[in-house]
């Protein structure tokens, strides 16, 4: 017997639930019911700050301000009908609003969907219509690109989506995410959702495709918070930056901001990732953690030693979101003075961590042990055998925080999952003697670009909706900085005219494909390598890809 959120969402049986719950892992806990105990522990302090820019004010919200403020939107979407079970896409930046409306829903039991503010039609339209969603969450504008235009069409086209609130900047036809809140007593709000409950749904990186969505539940999430909390120390003292977009798995849960708020510490919102924005926000606010993915902290070490800023209350850098090389590792320490932590993780559930009393060369050579002692770990064989430890093979996990299935995806959760309920990550790894696990690559034809996700079938289909193009083959090549970028081998049809690589480029951004997924580097051929049985070489393209970027950087 399965406890089950709902028919979409597969779950964990039983006999794993009373486990997870006698073991403490599972404390009944909800979202909503977090941030009213914290705001009730102490409503005066501060729990997110919002350094505004660009016409837009600085704010400090206090854990009670936060409260209310979801009190208030939760009323005000439930007067418009939103309510328990509803879909909300919410594609915010960094900015304070983004946990004013998240909380809001946790507190009336809607599910957030997160997107990231680098996603376009290709992507919204998909989150929107395959989770029928009843509403959709928006800045006016974020980096010149202007949501309103993207959310007008949506709307058109899309019978489900009833409402679509600009959280900042003029709304246009939309509805001002500050108009909406409703003076409303917390005892008239509805009942809270169950700890077993669905929170939100998450975007997982994928490999074939738009994005597989990830069910997460109360339980389960604050489970990770908890449990990631204790190992990266902490507390109410703390202060997290959160510089990537905030509503990446790793800045919201390892430990991320909504660990930090777990804690009673205080959240501090970088608008943008760099150092620029990143070191004045250090020093004047005191930060003492923050996560980054590997190509923003070579850029971090790059910087710090010729800053004016004074960057010693930062404690501890989290790297994660794609292996950290150990020439890089090695750099942190002497050029920000703060202890680094691996991080090995994905949204589907299972994160690693080095401890922060691992000694120097376990740091800077592995990618840590998982968070749980009920995190069940396998390295397996292409047959499913279980290897020994130092031998390489195929990482499945499963455990208190590693969902059991896709949302609404049983063929491909008939693929992704074994019978016994082990998720097969994908990822290829060894087990050092301590327990540590070392990040060897990626089984899946899955391209990590500086820890963005690119699906290689996505853009090729984008690439093959070209008139001009006969085949294309999307694959990975090591980048310096990004650890990998994407290379398109593009066939073009017998009749076509010569084309520029740029021409390709230009087209796959112009279908409102995010920018991250535009190939870097586009090379025509005359035909791909082929496999003894006849299939298209993968592999070979790969190797000529890391040929050719050895000699050339790049052609695009």
């Amino acid at each position: 017997m399965n406890l089950s959120p709902g028919k979409d969402a597969p779950t964990w049986p039983q006999e794993f639930a009373e486990r997870y719950r006698a073991a403490g892992w599972w404390r009944g806990e909800t979202f909503g019911g977090m941030l009213r105990e914290r705001a009730a522990e102490h409503p005066d302090r501060v729990a997110i700050v919002d350094p505004g820019g660009n016409g837009a004010p600085a704010r400090r919200w206090t854990y009670g301000e936060l409260d209310r403020r979801a009190d208030r939107l939760a009323a005000g979407l439930l007067a418009r009908g939103i309510g328990k079970g509803d879909k909300v896409v919410v594609q915010l930046p960094n900015i304070a609003e983004f946990f004013e409306t998240v909380f809001a829903l946790f507190r009336i039991g809607a599910l957030p969907v997160f997107a990231l503010p680098a996603h376009r039609e290709t992507e919204i339209r998909y989150f929107c219509e395959f989770t029928e969603a009843a509403a959709y969450v928006i800045p006016q504008q974020v980096g010149g690109f202007d949501y309103r235009g993207l959310a007008a069409k949506l709307v058109d086209e899309i019978p489900t989506l009833r409402h679509v609130f600009v959280a900042e900047g003029d709304a246009g036809p939309f509805e001002a995410l500050p108009d909406v809140a409703t003076e409303v007593a917390p005892e008239h709000l509805p009942a809270a959702p169950a700890p077993s409950d669905l929170a939100f749904l998450q975007l997982s990186g994928g490999s074939t495709g738009v994005p597989k969505l990830i069910p997460r539940t109360h339980d389960d999430y604050i489970y990770s918070l908890r449990g990631s909390n204790e190992l990266c120390a902490v507390d109410e003292d703390s202060v997290y930056l959160v510089a990537l977009p905030a509503a990446h798995n790793f800045p919201l849960s390892s430990p991320g901001s909504l660990g930090a708020l777990y804690a009673g510490a205080r959240v501090v919102l970088c608008p943008q990732p760099g150092p620029e924005a990143a070191f004045p926000l250090i020093e004047s606010e005191g930060v003492t953690i923050t996560g980054l993915v590997p190509p923003l902290a070579l850029l971090w070490t790059e910087a710090a030693p010729a800053t004016a800023y004074d960057l010693s209350s930062l404690d501890v850098l989290l790297v994660g979101g794609a292996k950290f090389s150990e020439e890089a590792a090695r750099r942190v320490k002497p050029a920000l003075g703060c202890t680094l932590q691996q991080v090995f993780g994905m949204a589907e559930g299972l994160v690693n961590y080095t401890r922060l009393d691992d000694d120097p060369e376990t740091i800077v050579t592995t990618q840590g042990r998982p968070i749980s002692p009920d995190d069940e770990i396998r390295v397996v064989d292409d047959e499913d055998n279980d290897l020994p430890p130092g031998e390489t093979g195929h990482l499945l996990t499963r455990g208190p925080y590693t969902i059991r299935g896709y949302w609404r995806a049983p063929e491909h959760n008939a693929r992704s999952f074994t019978a016994d309920g082990f998720y097969r990550t994908g990822d290829v790894v060894r087990l050092t003697a301590t327990g540590h696990l070392v990040v060897e690559g990626r089984a899946k034809d899955q391209i990590n670009r500086g820890g963005e996700k690119v699906a290689a079938e996505e853009v090729e289909n984008h690439i093959l909706a070209h008139p001009s193009v006969h085949d294309a083959n999307v694959v990975a090549e090591p980048d310096a900085y990004l650890g990998e970028r994407t290379c398109a081998y593009v066939i073009l049809r017998a009749d076509a005219e010569p084309m520029r690589p740029a021409a390709i480029r230009k087209f796959v951004r112009e279908r409102g494909l995010a920018a991250y997924k535009v190939p870097d580097r586009v090379e025509f051929v005359e035909v791909f390598p082929q496999t003894g049985v006849g299939k298209i070489s993968k592999k070979a393209l790969r190797e000529t890809a890391l040929r050719e970027t050895a000699s050339t950087p790049s052609s695009a």
